[in-house]
């Protein structure tokens, strides 16, 4: 019989760590937390039942004493850590090391109550490897008892928060809300940013862009001075407005930009009259911690961060290579930038064999961790082994799995890797037209040594940016010299709001600020997304108009709960304790009951009988004296015209943003849906209507059905059809569907249409139809026979034969063939037959005009080609 038990959190980190142990240890999981406050009432055990407290779980009038419950889904695997300790000399608690971890440690031993004849140990390790749990071993230590009352008052902490702020959230807004010490600063972000949108008002401005020629390279110049003075560009408006902050900025508009396009085309001579080159470098960005890991999976991946920290947590425990259990990352919990120094040695190993020698620098970097409070592993995540490329494993994992594998290892590698060497250069160019002296300026960057990025290039919180080495190669060229004009035209431009938060940027403003801690980021974004606080729509972060009167609630009451600087100074109190520089019971005394100020508690009673319902004013309203507000009712937010009323209220649809409900959309929205004629058969009336996820029909409803609350009959609205071009022949098709054929060999046959158009589905078969008007006509035999004929395969090719061009430029001056817009499996690219280069995501592959595609071109052509995989297996 064994006579270690080793408990750990999850059965995956048991099966890795099992391998490591002989047969004298037994490895089991308490799958999480053993106990927890309580959730409900019907949690709370019956002797606390009557207590004022009691709804807490917090016993507020006896030094905060928490109570703790095993919840009914625990009982089985706390019975099992039970019978599993009954017997053992040894007890080796191996939960995570952070503050989680060790909470989780000190309640296992706190159900298990071994006697003291059991000797108890507490072991860590920040990565499931021979090595790290060999060297945890041998230097093992007793549970960490500030980093459990750090992460007990944490937790009462957030309790008091929550259950006493969201219940009056629920009496003043909604039920079923909530509220969070770290979730309403998150949520009151988005807030303000959305208000920025609001109050945003776009401005127009234009410049000139020349295409310039000089010893057979063509380059692009921006006009920037008109007769010494600066014109306005983007830098000159601001941010927050979009209007024009510069006073001595020239604005030039269409007609004056349209004069000066004009009198360029015949100007000469075109002149450089300044030329500066600077050499700099680029340095390599550090290896991951967990919100650097959780920005850069979003910004790249388009991950989430819950789906990033899950993906992470299986790498971290184990993944089956060809029959061998291993962990394939350090601990992804963590806040430190630290490499141990077998994986700097690995590191520069890797990087040798594939990249050589002139990449390394003279010794390994070593970075500091910028974070004052870091409390969680003592290592940044990397690779457990860096000899084990991501190709060597891709079979072994899912595609998130090796793409955030990928992402953690070239990151790795490349923060040892000598930075990039770069030239700047900046050039002004001047012509004489319509008797004003115009400057244009162009820059141009050249890679003189890739350094890092040969392994690695950090994504952007910028929308408009594209990832690449953005290299632009100027011609040489010299103070004096003449150039040539090959075209020139007039750019409009429009002033843009601040953009949206992103999870990736949003993570890293929390951050910035000091709110939360890295292993709270990933639930702090999905409890904001879960509790409907906000959307996503593409990769934004979109408040909704619940978020709007929430934060408005607690900015007008209850400021300082909402204040970033409060809430940043919360956290670095709760890390005093952890470190045992605070009381964690005089602490939280000072917060609920207070001491010189009144605690949460009173601050609440006082003021919650004063606190009116929110009402969201509906901006543009320009004087009107019908004054239009947004309030959230019990069935989601709806407009609300005067005192209400019959005629006076609408519900606002869930697609619509804060910042997108004018007043003239207000209006219509009053006014109610758009009617599009009457469906045939029904002889009822047919909405058009906006949801979420596009427009659709809907059947209108007799008094009966909308009293017994019956779903109306909706209709999708197929995308080659303009709703007001809808026949009554149309709208009775539509509501025909979905279709039901009947069944064949016992399987029904069914037709619809779906995301992706009109189809046809039997069994789990399913087909995709030409049109959604022969799918509501076609005879049951040819709905058969489709559905037997064989699938085809998407984006199925004759091998060898061509590929369909979007575009044909033919034989453009200087590439090597016939220039085309194609598809590939990447996306649209542009190709000479020779060289293919991927076409921005911020260019339509229909609009790419040839001068961009011979620069996109020549850009690839230019670029430091990418390192040849080749190094022998270790063996």
């Amino acid at each position: 019989m064994p006579k270690h038990l080793v408990i750990v959190e999850s059965p995956a980190k048991a099966r890795t760590i099992e391998r490591f142990l002989g047969s004298d240890y037994q490895v089991e999981a308490s799958f999480g937390h053993v106990r927890d406050l309580p959730e409900s009432a019907a949690e709370i055990p019956a002797e606390f039942k009557k207590e004022k407290w009691a709804r807490l779980g917090v016993n507020t009038a006896n030094n905060f004493e928490p109570i703790y419950i095993v919840p009914d889904d625990k009982r089985r695997h706390v019975a099992k850590l039970k019978e599993a300790a009954k017997g053992k000399e040894v007890i080796l608690l191996a939960t995570d090391e952070d503050r989680e971890g060790e909470s989780i440690s000190w309640h296992v031993l706190e159900v298990l109550k071994p006697s003291k004849k059991v000797d108890v140990k507490r072991i860590v390790f920040h990565e499931i490897t021979k090595e790290a749990i060999q060297e945890a071993l041998r230097k093992p230590r007793a549970v960490d008892a500030d980093l459990v009352k750090a992460q007990e008052a944490r937790r009462i902490l957030d309790r008091l928060y929550g259950y006493t702020l969201s219940p009056l959230l629920w009496t003043k807004v909604k039920r079923g809300l909530s509220a969070g010490r770290v979730q309403s600063v998150a949520v009151r972000l988005t807030v303000e940013r959305e208000r920025q949108r609001i109050a945003f008002r776009s401005a127009e401005y234009w410049d000139l862009e020349a295409l310039l020629g000089a010893k057979g390279t063509e380059f692009k110049a921006t006009l920037e001075r008109i007769d010494g003075k600066g014109i306005a560009s983007g830098k000159s408006f601001d941010a927050e407005t979009g209007q024009l902050k510069d006073a001595k900025a020239i604005l030039v508009d269409r007609q004056m930009a349209e004069n000066l396009e004009s009198a360029c085309r015949s100007a000469t001579p075109w002149t450089v009259v300044e030329v500066e080159s600077n050499p700099g470098q680029e340095s390599p960005p550090p290896p991951f911690m967990t919100s650097t890991l959780q920005q850069e999976s979003n910004r790249k991946l388009r991950m989430s961060s819950k789906a990033c920290m899950q993906i992470a947590q299986k790498l971290y425990e184990g993944v089956d290579l060809d029959g061998e259990r291993v962990g394939l990352i350090t601990y992804m919990r963590t806040d430190s930038l630290t490499l141990a120094e077998r994986a700097l040695t690995e590191a520069r190993e890797v990087i040798q064999q594939l990249y050589g020698k002139e990449y390394l620098p003279d010794k390994p970097k070593r970075y500091t961790t910028k974070s004052k409070n870091a409390q969680e592993a003592h290592e940044a995540i990397r690779p457990t082994d860096l000899s084990r490329r991501p190709d060597d494993i891709k079979k072994f994992l899912s595609k998130e799995e090796f793409a955030l594998y990928d992402l953690i290892w070239k990151r790795t590698i490349a923060s040892q890797m000598l930075p990039a060497r770069v030239l700047r250069t900046q050039a002004k160019i001047a012509v004489d037209a319509s008797g004003k002296n115009l400057w244009f300026g162009a820059s141009g960057k050249v890679i003189e040594f890739p350094g890092f990025l040969r392994a690695y290039v950090e994504g952007s919180d910028d929308p408009e940016a594209e990832l690449g080495e953005r290299e632009t190669v100027l011609p040489p060229l010299a103070k004096g010299q003449v150039v040539d004009l090959k075209s020139v035209g007039a750019k409009e431009h429009h002033t843009r709001p601040p953009a949206r938060y992103t999870e990736a940027s949003l993570i890293k403003k929390l951050e910035e600020e000091g709110i939360g801690r890295p292993s709270t980021y990933a639930s702090i974004i999905s409890t904001i997304q879960d509790r409907g606080y906000v959307f996503k729509a593409g990769n934004e972060l979109i408040p909704t108009f619940t978020a709007f009167a929430v934060t408005e609630l607690l900015e007008n009451n209850f400021g300082e709960l909402v204040d970033l600087k409060f809430t940043a100074r919360m956290e670095d109190e709760l890390d005093e304790i952890s470190n045992g520089d605070r009381d964690s019971v005089a602490y939280l005394k000072d917060f609920y009951l207070g001491q010189d100020s009144p605690g949460l508690e009173k601050m609440i009673e006082e003021r919650k009988k004063e606190i009116p319902f929110p009402a969201i004013s509906v901006p543009g309203q320009n004087g009107s004296p019908e004054r239009i507000v947004v309030r959230i009712g019990k069935n989601g937010p709806f407009i609300q015209r005067g005192e209400g009323g019959t005629g006076n209220t609408a519900s606002v649809p869930e697609s619509i943003p804060p910042a997108e409900l004018t007043y003239d959309r207000a209006l219509e929205l009053l006014s109610g849906p758009e009617a599009l004629g009457r469906e045939p058969s029904s002889g009822r009336c047919v909405f058009l209507k906006r949801g979420r996820f596009g427009t659709y029909l809907e059947l209108d409803q007799t008094p009966e059905e909308r009293e017994a609350k019956t779903a109306p009959r909706r209709a999708a609205l197929p995308k080659d059809l303009k709703p007001e071009a809808l026949s009554e022949e149309d709208l009775k098709l539509l509501f025909s569907l979905p279709r039901k054929f009947g069944e064949i060999d016992g399987k029904p046959l069914t037709g619809d249409i779906g995301r992706y158009g009109p189809y046809l589905k039997w069994g789990d078969e399913f087909r995709n139809v030409d049109s959604w008007r022969s799918l509501a006509t076609m005879p049951l035999a040819e709905a058969e026979a489709i559905v037997r004929s064989p699938k085809e395969a998407k984006r199925a090719r004759t091998p060898g034969a061509p590929k369909t061009a979007i575009k044909d430029f033919g034989v453009l001056d200087g590439l090597a063939g016939p220039v085309k817009v194609l598809n590939g499996f990447y996306g649209p690219y542009v190709t000479d037959g020779k060289i293919n280069a991927t076409i921005p995501k911020s260019i339509d592959p229909n609009e790419l005009t040839a001068d961009q595609a011979i620069e996109l071109i020549k850009a690839k052509a230019a670029a430091p080609p990418r390192p040849k995989r080749r190094f022998a297996k270790k063996k």
